[in-house]
């Protein structure tokens, strides 16, 4: 493990020291680290997540299926929800 010396505003000092006194957590290091860890799951789900939308728009690029113009598109999506009406 590694020390460190970091600088949080008030608000969030008190939040943690009342995490701990409060007993949820047995150490205001346990706070960060806990938090850090949060922070770490959602950059990696945010990742994952513009991976996947990044496979998509290429998937969608490399599709040899003919591209439609707007027009085309929007001919094809009226006729299509009048199918359904």
């Amino acid at each position: 493990m590694e020390k460190l010396s970091i600088t949080l505003p008030t608000e969030m000092v008190d939040v943690i020291r009342a995490e701990v006194e409060a007993g949820t957590y047995a150490s205001t290091s346990d706070v960060v680290r806990a938090a850090i860890d949060v922070w770490i799951r959602g950059e990696e789900e945010h990742k994952e997540r513009i991976a996947s939308i990044r496979a998509r728009v290429q998937a969608s690029l490399d599709d040899p299926r003919p591209r439609l113009s707007s027009q085309e598109m929007r001919q094809a999506l009226d006729a299509l929800f009048a199918k359904h009406r």
